[in-house]
């Protein structure tokens, strides 16, 4: 559990020595206010269903409703689904297309076997974001 203390810093209770700047984390919570940490540092996923993720053969990742299921589960998240229209140069959405192709040809070239495979996710991922 953290503990508030005013606006700059939140302090774990029971005398951890771990302190959270609040400005760093964009959390705004009022004085005294108590906040659990999430399990393992990361974000809980939804049910991997047809619902919140979309099949390989159809563009991998995850649909309007998955993400926003993965919302719900994690307040405070950013995540959008994929940049799959015609966009603007320099706009958002194309700095967001230009990271993610960035990202993924980073694992091409980790995972080959995935790379020679037209039908895995990664390249059915990318084919989506027309990477």
């Amino acid at each position: 559990m953290i503990k508030s203390r005013g606006m700059g810093r939140a302090y774990l209770q029971k005398g951890s020595p771990k302190i959270f700047d609040q400005l760093e984390m964009k959390v705004p919570y009022p004085r005294g206010h108590r906040v659990e940490l999430a399990k393992g540092g990361k974000g809980e996923m939804p049910a991997r269903n047809k619902k919140n993720f979309r099949p390989t053969k159809s563009g991998a990742g995850m649909t309007q409703a998955g993400v926003k299921a993965y919302r719900r589960l994690n307040p405070g998240s950013k995540l959008k689904t994929a940049v799959t229209g015609k966009v603007k140069p320099g706009s958002k959405a194309a700095k967001r297309r230009k990271s993610f192709c960035a990202r993924s040809a980073g694992q091409m070239r980790q995972f080959p076997k995935a790379a020679k495979d037209p039908n895995s996710r990664l390249r059915q991922a990318r084919r989506r974001w027309k990477c």
